[in-house]
């Protein structure tokens, strides 16, 4: 049986369902039972039951014989690994953004577009004492800031506009852009330029440079944030600069 989601997607069930389980027991942080499991997906225990023990027996999930609550298994820190096998972004990033951040003196992270929104893989802080920061694993929307807007300038127009008009443009701040035609437009200059500029449209504020990376069949990007009082307009034009050489040099290690 498949379920239809979105013109063009469509998905399993149990599939969906197992992916929940996963997703649910790793934000807990902690072992869940079936119980708690039934209660926080909305589903059976019978079914939750069916699905945990199959990931228990794939070794996705771990048991433990006393509680009897599901954990995390090894089997997907494995996949994990495995996943980034041939070259492996983090790495190859990590000491080009921190000759970057020591340059410009601004937090600079690295990014993977994750479905409808973008994981932050790894930061490189500012030594600065008053600073932005977000640890590696943090989600953010797909459609707020520069990150977005590279990661949506490699897409087809017509699935820009599809995933703009599904998920909606949030105004989270005055300086968001919300009509669909204009931000249409913001992303067709992003191709053109070959990065985004964030002025205060995510935070106010703050203002960030983001630009895309070669990274195989995953869409990477790396960008850097920093206050207002300290990116001035003279300032945003060194970045920019540094930012896409940096990017480059990442890009040219991943291919090679």
């Amino acid at each position: 049986m498949v379920n239809k989601m979105k013109k063009g997607n469509y998905a399993v069930p149990s599939v969906v369902k197992a992916f929940k389980v996963l997703e649910i027991i790793s934000e807990s942080g902690v072992a869940l039972s079936i119980s708690e499991l039934s209660r926080r997906l909305g589903l059976s225990k019978g079914t939750v039951f069916a699905i945990a023990s199959t990931l228990q027996h794939l070794g996705v999930l771990v048991r433990d014989p006393v509680n009897k609550k599901f954990s995390l298994g090894y089997t997907l820190l494995e996949l994990g690994r495995r996943a980034f096998v041939r070259k492996d972004p983090r790495e190859i990033a990590r000491k080009p953004m921190e000759d970057l951040v020591e340059d410009i003196e601004e937090t600079t992270f690295l990014g993977v577009l994750n479905g409808d929104h973008i994981t932050i893989l790894d930061v490189v802080e500012s030594k600065r004492e008053l600073k932005i920061t977000a640890p590696s694993g943090t989600r953010l929307p797909l459609l707020a800031g520069a990150t977005g807007k590279v990661f949506l300038a490699t897409m087809e127009s017509a699935r820009v506009r599809e995933l703009v008009k599904s998920l909606g443009l949030t105004a989270y701040t005055p300086h968001s852009t919300t009509d669909v035609d204009r931000y249409m437009e913001e992303i067709e200059e992003v191709r053109k330029k070959g990065f985004a500029i964030d002025d205060e449209e995510y935070i106010r504020g703050v203002r960030a440079v983001a630009c895309p990376l070669e990274a195989g069949p995953l869409p990477h990007a790396i960008w850097v944030v920093g206050f207002t009082t300290r990116l001035d307009d003279k300032k945003m034009g060194r970045v920019i600069e540094e930012l896409r050489k940096t990017s480059h040099s990442i890009s040219k290690a991943l291919r090679g």
